[in-house]
């Protein structure tokens, strides 16, 4: 297995783990999932871990009482995902 095809999946791999936990993390927090609890906690502090640098650009709105809208989230799987893309290109660029 050529060097370009195992970065290219470790890349891959990688943001496949940040889009799940990042992902997790705005359902649970749309609907309110109680952070008592283990998984949802350990969700919680690894996405916010992953989300740190993007911190305080959007105002997160409540629903009501039932739940949050995590734009941060949101925005994070966009900006994750597009390095993600980039960083696949400059390997692929890399090993012609």
């Amino acid at each position: 297995m050529d060097m370009s095809r195992m970065l290219r999946q470790l890349v891959d791999l990688v943001m496949y783990f940040v889009g799940a936990v990042v992902g997790l993390r705005f359902l649970f927090r749309l609907v309110g999932a109680n952070a008592d609890n283990g998984f949802v906690s350990w969700v919680y502090d690894t996405s916010g871990e992953i989300l740190s640098p993007l911190r305080n650009i959007f105002v997160n709105p409540n629903l009501d009482g039932a739940g949050v809208v995590d734009f941060t989230a949101l925005f994070g799987l966009v900006v994750y995902g597009l390095a993600s893309l980039l960083v696949i290109k400059l390997v692929g660029a890399w090993s012609k």
